[in-house]
């Protein structure tokens, strides 16, 4: 048992280390590829897209993790494109970086190998079981899979892979099997609920009002159904990824991660987003006892208040960390940026990047990338904590709402063993977990 607690004491020392020195445990995602093989009409690097593929190599990549690793990174993730055509270079990528010292190491697919449309369901299994067997023999601790609508026919349309919910509905079992315990991604899209979303007009209501009315309550049903359906599925960890969109107005932004869109399939109004992050709330608060939500109350309830009027006593969301501690590498120059959206912002090479010269006053709110904006939002206070007491004190007194959120989601993560996606859930812990 002593044994066990070493290696965990010295992760809890070097987390507070840099938390002491105002910095968070560092995040990196690496774009291997930008090749994929879907057809999803709300991302840039969809098959259909006619544009010069790249990716990156292992040597280049190993660089890259030998650098997170000499700088602490607590998360390394890898994207596409779709990870999985690169197979057998990617678990070796993971095993290395495994072996480094990094401590979550994410990836996820589209699900196409698990497609089941018109397969012999034995060499269904045999197939799929290959893949998660050397996924499983890695030290992967997050594995995704992309879902976009409760409506298998919508999701399946839109990514161009017939068959892949029915394959996924019977791959999961497998992963469990395997002691890997997946986690639904969905990104958010108007297409959630299908046509009952997605037909949606503002121009059928007298007022924007009765629109808003109606946009809360269709969103509503519809993330209720999206949960009950992949609950029914199998899966015991859900994320939410917020909607993939640029706004052409900012001048300064220009996507490098090309998961992005300007289509309004993923585009939706200032006043839609107050909405949609409240629907998200309300959904978090109403199943996080039936699966294991990632998606922060903290984070949602900032968001909402930021796209709304209502600023809660002028506490504003907390500043982005991007650029500071957690950085995108794309596929194509294999160089550093602040996150997917700031393309304009080529930092050079990771490995040459000096952390220490790094501007932390920088605070940024021009997308709403979960994978940044939400760790950012829950370790905000701990390193205010260390760098601005007295003005956390005051916040703490003024804005009690986020901090009840925040106090809760701590508690959530940690009877969620913290999203550990080889554990199996206790969902007897959940069962009696009370959102206050």
């Amino acid at each position: 048992m002593k044994e066990k607690m070493i290696p965990v004491c010295r992760t809890l020392l070097s987390d507070l280390k840099s938390i002491g020195h105002h910095r968070s445990p560092g995040q990196v995602i690496v774009q291997i590829t930008d090749r994929c093989n879907a057809m999803c009409p709300h991302c840039g690097m969809r098959i259909s897209n006619p544009f010069r593929r790249s990716r990156l190599s292992n040597d280049q990549i190993k660089k890259i993790i030998d650098a997170a690793a000499a700088n602490g990174v607590a998360a390394l993730s890898f994207t596409g494109g779709e990870p999985l055509l690169c197979l057998d270079d990617l678990t070796e990528l993971i095993q290395y970086a495994g072996h480094s010292g990094i401590r979550f190491i994410r990836t996820g697919t589209n699900g196409f190998f698990m497609r089941i449309n018109g397969s012999n369901i034995d060499r269904f299994k045999s197939r799929v079981t290959e893949t998660i067997e050397k996924l499983a023999s890695t030290p992967l601790r997050n594995f995704w899979i992309s879902m976009d609508s409760s409506v298998p026919e919508v999701h399946e349309a839109m990514r161009g892979l017939p068959g892949v919910i029915g394959g996924i509905e019977k791959a999961i079992p497998i992963f469990h099997a395997h002691g890997l315990y997946p986690s639904v991604n969905l990104g958010v899209n108007r297409n959630i609920g299908g046509r009952f979303t997605s037909e949606l007009d503002p121009r059928e209501f007298p007022c924007e009002t009765d629109y808003l009315e109606a946009f809360y309550n269709r969103y509503r049903e519809a993330m209720r159904q999206f949960y009950k359906r992949v609950i029914n599925m199998g899966f015991t960890i859900a994320n939410t990824c917020y909607p993939m969109s640029i706004d052409t107005s900012e001048k300064d932004t220009n996507a490098v991660y090309a998961a992005t869109a300007t289509d309004r399939i993923v585009r939706f109004t200032q006043a839609e987003k107050a909405v949609l992050f409240k629907v998200l709330m309300d959904s978090v608060t109403e199943f996080r006892s039936k699966i294991r939500i990632f998606s922060p109350l903290t984070s949602l309830f900032n968001l909402h208040r930021q796209y709304s009027s209502d600023h809660g006593n002028g506490h504003t969301p907390s500043r982005c960390l991007g650029g500071i501690d957690y950085f995108f590498i794309d596929a194509n120059k294999g160089n550093a940026f602040p996150c997917g959206y700031r393309g304009n912002e080529d930092m050079g090479k990771y490995w040459d990047l000096n952390l220490k010269r790094i501007d932390l006053n920088t605070h940024c709110k021009r997308c709403d990338w979960e994978c940044f904006r939400d760790p950012s939002e829950q370790i905000a206070p701990l390193l205010q904590l260390f760098s601005s007491p007295l003005h956390l004190i005051k916040q703490v007194i003024t804005d009690r709402t986020y901090f009840r959120f925040w106090m809760n989601d701590l508690r959530y993560y940690r009877l969620c063993q913290f999203f550990d996606g080889r554990k199996k859930p206790n969902m007897s812990k959940l069962a009696f977990y009370t959102q206050k």
